[in-house]
């Protein structure tokens, strides 16, 4: 009983919440890099948040039931049909056996997730099935989903059709603010440096991926020339030597040595990972204090959020 890959689009990851504590190992997180869309797909579904879906990356997948469940679609704006008839994102919909189910590619935003009722079932690599292909762990080989391959999930004929109204869906658009919580070396960068940073917009360029994404527009310098390699966190904004900062994400190496300006506030990083090449990105300076507040409150609007019954 599996959903059998037919075509896997752009890039399609099996992906959990995540993979925590291997840091001292050398290993990364991986996860969704947007968070959002992954819950709310949980969710809608009635799955353990905890579970396993598909992050498509900018759509083009093709996948055909082989028992009968429930799926969701949350994240870009992705066309779903399902047997050739259009289906809304954001909804809980039954499939049977040997239905087909397509993605087109997305209009706005590039990330999407997959899920189905009951979650896949996927054995866990280091505690996680987060896949993370330069390490060549999680999914169902460490690597990406590939035409032929199956997904293995449970039977299931029974889900409420719940779905998130359209008005409290989040909406992608070509430009965002990133507020960033200043880091120890952030003194390494001058006054002027820091101006030119937080005051100028920067574009999303092309050499952007699940490790980081990396932004052009005006170059700061630091004090700094070298630095030992430490240990990164998720968000960090590093500076290599050609002065184009590089926001790290879920993929990020474990440790690095270019300074480092702060961090992203991980609710922003989400919101930047749904922006494709040419998109622009302004930064926002914000101390830990708002940024602690600024996670609760998203937390508590999140689980809070009402969802309807399909009638």
């Amino acid at each position: 009983m599996s959903l059998e890959v037919i075509q896997p689009g752009v890039l399609s990851l099996l992906q959990d919440r995540g993979r925590f504590g291997s840091h001292r190992i050398g290993l990364t997180n991986g996860g969704p890099l947007d968070p959002e869309a992954f819950n709310y797909c949980h969710r809608l579904l009635a799955n353990d948040p905890a579970g396993t879906a598909v992050e498509m990356s900018f759509g083009g997948a093709h996948f055909r039931a082989q028992v009968d469940t429930f799926i969701c679609v949350t994240g870009a704006d992705m066309p779903l049909t399902i047997n050739g008839t259009q289906k809304p994102l954001w909804e809980v919909h039954p499939v049977a056996a040997g239905d087909e189910i397509q993605l087109d590619f997305a209009d706005r935003g590039c990330r999407s997730y997959l899920g189905v009722a009951g979650g896949f079932s996927i054995e866990p690599t280091f505690g996680s099935t987060a896949t993370v292909v330069r390490e060549n762990i999680g999914g169902l080989s460490g690597d990406k989903l590939k035409a032929g391959d199956r997904l293995p999930c449970t039977e299931t004929r029974d889900r409420k059709r719940l779905y998130l109204p359209h008005e409290r869906r989040p909406h992608y658009q070509g430009m965002v603010t990133v507020r960033v919580i200043p880091g120890y070396q952030q003194n390494s960068f001058s006054r002027i440096e820091q101006r030119r940073f937080f005051s100028h917009a920067y574009s999303v360029s092309d050499r952007c991926d699940r490790m980081g994404y990396r932004l052009e527009g005006p170059a700061i310098r630091c004090d700094l020339e070298g630095i030992l390699s430490e240990g990164i966190c998720f968000g960090a904004i590093q500076v290599p030597a050609d002065g184009q900062p590089i926001v790290l994400l879920n993929d990020r190496q474990t440790i690095g040595g270019y300074p480092k300006l702060g961090s992203a506030l991980s609710l922003d990083a989400a919101k930047l990972t749904q922006l494709r090449p040419g998109d622009t990105v302004h930064f926002a300076p914000i101390s830990p204090h708002a940024a602690h507040n600024a996670l609760h409150l998203a937390h508590d609007v999140i689980s809070r959020q009402p969802l309807e019954l399909h009638p």
